[in-house]
């Protein structure tokens, strides 16, 4: 290998530190209609992203994309996916056309053996109807990570805290789910009622914020054992995992913001988190 070739691989597997230390950010998604609606999330979402620093590239881990082993998308333009059906075709006619960061994928799958290239995926509403807010002009690269949907609760947090260095690096990395999210049990009668949620959704919503401000990480790996509304708040792990991702990252001198912080149709909750030192 010459000289030359050596300083391209090296240029390759490191982002430069920024000199501070990226916000971190979990995101409730809700539906996908929120991408092409003005409502007090989408609203906020823009406000948000107006007063983030500029990243140097977007990482984005979401509930829609579970896999057997942990991926990263490797394409150097990412497609947008339209992972739902029975919406308007304007929710079908979006599209967020944006760059991968084959710089930042060689950087991660280099630095750990549990996650490998993916070339078949793109970006699935999970992202993009938040991006499509948080940096309209679609000028930032952005990457997905899936989760292994086999694997135990800990293994989420621990790939979170391999990822925590590329913070200092400038990358943004999103957790994209819901902390409630029992669709099976929603009053659809009730969606348009302002911050209508059951007393199971609520008690477990605001149990898993206590425990997330108190930095209490192994009760939240743990969720499976908070009781009985929180398993009927996460009856099914996917779109809960985001959050141990972002959990994952979190520093001693980051500060936690909630924001979003509402029901919807009894069994959803919109609260997301921010991660800031």
């Amino acid at each position: 290998m010459s000289i030359n070739q050596k300083q391209v691989i090296e240029n390759l597997l490191s982002f430069p530190d920024k000199g501070f230390t990226m916000p971190a950010l979990f995101v409730g998604h809700g539906s996908p209609m929120n991408a092409i609606e003005e409502n007090e999330f989408s609203l906020y979402w823009q406000k948000l992203g107006k007063q983030l620093p500029k990243p140097e590239a977007i990482l984005v881990i979401s509930a829609h994309w579970l896999t057997q082993g942990t991926y990263v998308t490797s394409n150097t333009n990412l497609e947008t996916i339209h992972d739902f059906r029975g919406f308007p075709q304007e929710l079908f006619n979006v599209e967020y056309n944006v760059e991968g960061s084959p710089a930042l994928v060689k950087d991660i799958v280099t630095s750990s053996a549990d996650i490998h290239e993916n070339l078949d995926w793109g970006l699935d509403h999970g992202a993009w109807s938040i991006l499509v807010h948080l940096f309209p002009e679609a000028n930032i690269p952005v990457i997905q990570l899936s989760i292994d949907y086999y694997k135990e609760s800990n293994y989420h947090f621990e790939i979170g805290k391999q990822l925590a260095r590329l913070r200092k690096k400038g990358v943004l990395i999103i957790g994209s789910g819901n902390i409630v999210h029992n669709l099976s049990a929603i009053d659809w009668h009730k969606m348009h009622e302002d911050n209508y949620g059951f007393d199971w959704a609520i008690e477990s919503n605001e149990l898993i914020k206590e425990t997330v401000y108190s930095r209490d990480f192994t009760n939240l790996i743990r969720y499976d054992k908070l009781g009985l509304a929180v398993q009927s708040a996460i009856p099914t792990p996917d779109h809960y995992f985001p959050l141990l991702y972002v959990l994952g990252l979190v520093t001693k001198k980051d500060e936690v913001t909630t924001f979003n912080d509402k029901y919807l149709g009894g069994s959803l909750s919109m609260t997301s988190f921010i991660f800031n030192s």
